[in-house]
């Protein structure tokens, strides 16, 4: 096929091309409302978390973080009399070592911090750990709602909120003068309780040894809200 042959197919196809007919606009959907709803349930807060803590410091590293382990451990060895999975869980927390440095420079010593974190559902058991406990003074406290506490209601507030959606609708539908209504796209969510307020309490508050550690749980709020759009029906 020759050169001017070939330029000739190509202005043949090109009007053929520019004749493709264009995408005909979808029409917005008519008669769709959007919607929200939400319900909630008050808890009792069921996880204490106490955080134990200490600070070091002195003229030589060695000995400041020996000072810190022998805090550790005698708190371990109290905490680990009590812990039963799931109900005390107890762990090592923030250990760490710095130099400390004179206004002018240079080195003038080293400082020390460690925490020790005992948790869980045995509420009384933490309390009275924390009046028994003299190598670490009690830095933290702070309640929470465990993962079995928040899905024992979750099913249940999450009913509530559809249920108010269902109610939300079948109100809009008839005031509109519609006589049914479809869902058209929903979505449907749980919060999660903010975590509880740290106490803190200084070591000079302490009470006499063997004294439990006074704490009120207090509530947590579990949330679900059910957003989403319908389709009014007009028979």
């Amino acid at each position: 096929m020759s050169r001017l042959s070939m330029i000739f197919l190509v202005a043949l196809a090109a009007p053929a091309l520019a004749q493709t007919p264009a995408t005909v606009p979808v029409a917005p959907p008519q008669n769709v409302v959007s919607l929200s709803a939400s319900a909630s349930v008050e808890v009792t807060k069921d996880v204490l978390s106490v955080v134990f803590a200490t600070s070091r410091d002195g003229a030589d590293a060695a000995v400041v973080q020996a000072q810190l382990k022998s805090a550790v451990d005698a708190v371990l060895g109290e905490a680990r009399k009590i812990a039963r999975p799931g109900q005390v869980e107890v762990q090592t927390g923030n250990f760490a070592l710095y130099p400390r440095y004179a206004p002018k420079g240079g080195l003038n010593g080293w400082q020390g911090s460690a925490e020790v974190v005992v948790e869980g559902k045995d509420i009384a058991a933490i309390a009275a750990l924390a009046g028994r406990v003299q190598a670490m003074p009690v830095a933290r406290v702070a309640f929470s709602l465990s993962r079995e506490a928040r899905e024992k209601v979750d099913a249940d507030v999450t009913a509530m909120a559809i249920a108010r959606f269902r109610a939300r609708a079948d109100f809009v539908a008839k005031q509109l003068g519609f006589v049914g209504w479809s869902i058209r796209e929903i979505a449907v969510n749980t919060e999660q309780p903010p975590a509880g307020v740290p106490m803190m309490r200084l070591q000079a508050s302490r009470a006499a040894a063997d004294e439990a550690l006074p704490v009120e749980a207090g509530k947590a709020t579990v949330t679900a809200s059910v957003s989403g759009s319908v389709q009014l029906a007009v028979r």
